[in-house]
């Protein structure tokens, strides 16, 4: 086992640039250039065809746009610049994408640049965390799983708030490991983990604080010092928690209701009842008033509700685990190897603790996705994929130190095949994709397994290759995953990563298919809900907003309201093609023509809203089209009572409205929403003047009939 690095002594001019390069003097010459290739070479992956995504999330999109024209939406997180309504999310994670966009431009690049900034920070930080401890090969390592892990490399080329969240979880457990270490500066690190969880929930609420039990519990038992001085330090680093996170919440609940926009997510317009209700309790029980389907709790038998299959086998099921599962039974295995190995240090020992964050982290995030009955998403999984990497990275370093030993090796051995064995397994969920790199896989790990087990007792050169040779044959799986996922655009809320043709990869509504059409949905969904071919183990069949079978969509819930999977194709601009805005905009923002759009933007300078329709992903489709403030009737899925049918009749008796855009092909909703809101829609149907502009149903709010 290894020392943890001594303090670097200062250095100046020419010295400090050669020790930046080198690193530290117990690193290898190799460390520093293999590290800063690694962050190259990291960046390089995740830029790769990023354009392809156009806007990605067009909800999340649109506030960007908002917050890169009103500071003020930009401080509330507002979906539009005259502040109607915000997002269901704290506004944390678009403050960099907007303020990107304020500097450059709206634009792809100018959105999601920042999200591959947050990845190369992501694995640079864990890097920095294992490799104190480790050295530069397990940081490296760590790094590179992280990198490789496919739904990492979706999210960190996506602009939803999980991108942020990664990297702040991340940055506050190395603050924790820091503070372990003891000295003068431990309370200042376990502060700026504080900070990090406090900005973490600033980006998506009480998810920010799954690790935050097991990592207080943690330092409390092993860091240095009396019992008293721990929780002096735990106190230090809540309050630092407190402040960074509750700065925002009060003034949001202090500011005046009628001079900010109403908190998207919320049915009375606060913040805190957002908090603790649709994305908090009601994310574990599934009681989540307001959301997409209802809040009656979870439903669909033992085992299961409306957002799929719960229990302990859900990382690992035909939809999940092609994201994160791939290395995640080596991660389990290393943790107990790491644990027994340091069984007997004493308390304060780091590297124990090391184990103890990292693997605190993994089980109680593995645990809560598992059984959460509420809405659950596969790339909700990002959260894992920090801690499965650096448990990798750790265990098989602990584990090479102690090879000669026989128990280790086996160790290695068993964890080599296994995780050779489980990429075989899923790659069997894609057969028709790349068929050789299944049993390429389980052959090479075969042989590093067997490799592995002899490895003490061998030239130290041919352990090397034979750990070298079970690196590959873990990560291949990744890898070819990884690949397949920055070499195709994805669109909409719902997303995921790896090749199309399985169940789960490609994304209901998510993945951009060949040539750029739009609302493309797997297995031949065409985004009209005309089926044209099979999902595997889904069956065949034509239906109206429903897949073969008729079961909803992975990612949908049970009993969701039917026929509404709409979106035409055609070009969006800015977006290299449309996107189907299924669920009334559900999936992704409407498809805008050049008639819609020049309609909206005539005399747009005379109105705060150039348009108001219901649901946010049909608002944002205008608004990014447009550029101007469309008002979204509901918020996210339009069933928020914002604002109510008084409050609309005023605006437009004020002349605040120009349009309102109802049900209609390439609308992407139907002219109430799935969650209400119809009292608004149907008073302008009897009200004002229809006419089709394009394939959209605009009534001008400015003539009535």
């Amino acid at each position: 086992m290894t020392t943890p690095n001594p303090a670097a002594p200062a250095a100046r001019g020419s010295d400090r640039l050669a020790r930046f390069w080198r690193g530290r003097t117990e690193d290898a010459p190799w460390a520093r250039p293999a590290f800063l290739g690694l962050l190259a070479a990291t960046g390089l992956l995740y830029l790769w065809n990023l354009s392809a995504s156009g806007y990605a999330n067009s909800f999340y999109s649109a506030a960007v746009q908002a917050g890169g024209e009103s500071w003020k939406a930009f401080f509330f997180g507002s979906l539009d610049a005259a502040n109607a309504i915000t997002v269901d999310k704290p506004p944390a994670a678009l403050w960099p994408m907007a303020l990107s966009v304020r500097l450059f431009g709206l634009g792809s690049w100018q959105i999601l640049v920042p999200e591959v900034l947050m990845g190369v920070a992501s694995v640079g930080v864990l890097y920095a965390a294992v490799r104190r401890r480790f050295g530069a090969g397990a940081g490296l390592i760590a790094g590179l799983v992280l990198a490789l892990t496919p739904v990492a490399a979706l999210m960190f080329r996506f602009n939803n708030p999980d991108a942020l969240l990664a990297l702040l979880m991340t940055v506050a457990a190395y603050g924790v490991l820091r503070a372990l270490e003891g000295g003068p500066g431990a309370v200042k690190w376990l502060m700026g983990a504080g900070v990090a969880f406090g900005f973490a929930f600033l980006a998506k609420t009480l998810q920010a604080f799954l690790i935050l039990p097991p990592l207080a519990l943690v330092y409390a038992v092993c860091a240095p010092g009396g019992l008293g001085r721990r929780i002096r330090d735990l106190a230090l680093a809540g309050l630092a928690l407190l402040v960074s996170a509750g700065w925002w919440v009060a003034l949001v609940e202090l500011w005046p209701a009628s001079s900010r926009p109403y908190v998207g997510g919320s049915q009375n317009n606060s913040f805190l009842e957002l908090t603790f209700g649709y994305n908090g309790l009601g994310r574990i029980n599934g009681n989540e008033t307001g959301s997409v389907g209802g809040g009656g709790g979870p439903g669909g038998g033992a085992g299961g509700g409306r957002w799929g299959e719960t229990g302990i086998g859900r990382m690992f099921n035909d939809a999940v685990g092609g994201q994160i599962s791939w290395l995640l039974p080596a991660a389990l295995l290393l943790l107990v190897a790491g644990l027994v190995v340091t069984r007997r240090a004493p308390r304060t020992d780091t590297a124990r603790s090391a184990f103890l964050v990292w693997g605190g982290a993994l089980l109680i995030t593995l645990a809560v996705f598992s059984f959460m009955a509420g809405i659950f998403h596969e790339y909700y999984t990002i959260a894992l994929a920090p801690y499965v990497a650096a448990l990798v990275g750790m265990g098989a370093s602990v584990l090479w130190e102690e090879r000669t030993r026989f128990a280790a090796s086996a160790a290695l051995a068993v964890t080599a095949a296994v995780t050779a064995w489980w990429a075989w397994t899923l790659l069997g969920r894609t057969p028709d994709w790349l068929p050789w790199l299944r049993w390429t896989v389980l052959v090479a790990g075969a042989v590093a397994a067997l490799g592995l087990l002899v490895s003490g007792r061998v030239d130290r050169r041919l352990g090397l290759a034979a750990a070298g040779l079970g690196l590959a044959a873990g990560l291949a799986g990744p890898f070819a995953y990884t690949l397949a996922t920055v070499d195709t655009g994805h669109q909409g809320s719902i997303v995921t990563a790896g090749p199309s043709g399985g169940r789960g990869p490609g994304g209901f509504g998510g993945r951009m298919p060949e040539g750029g059409q739009g609302g493309q949905m797997p297995g031949g969904f065409d985004g009209q809900g005309q089926g044209q071919g099979q999902r595997q183990g889904q069956g065949q069949g034509q239906s109206q907003g429903r897949m073969p079978g008729g079961t909803p969509p992975q990612g949908m819930p049970q009993g969701m309201p039917q026929g509404g999977f709409q979106g035409s194709r055609g070009e969006r601009p800015g977006l290299g093609g449309g996107g189907g805005g299924g669920m009334g905009g559900l999936l992704n923002g409407a498809n805008v023509g050049a008639e819609a759009k020049a309609a909206l933007l005539k005399d747009a300078g005379s109105y705060t809203w150039v348009a108001a329709t219901v649901g946010a992903q049909n608002a944002a489709g205008y608004q990014l089209a447009t550029e101007k403030p469309v008002m979204a009737i509901g918020g996210f899925n339009g069933s928020d009572p914002s604002p109510t049918l008084a409050q609309f009749k005023q605006y437009v008796a004020e002349g605040k409205v120009h349009y309102f855009i109802g049900s209609g092909e390439g609308n992407g909703g139907g002219p109430g929403g799935p969650g209400g809101n119809s009292e608004i829609s149907t008073w302008v149907a009897a009200t004002f003047e229809k006419t089709t502009v394009g394939s959209a149903t605009f009534y001008d709010l400015t003539k009535e009939k």
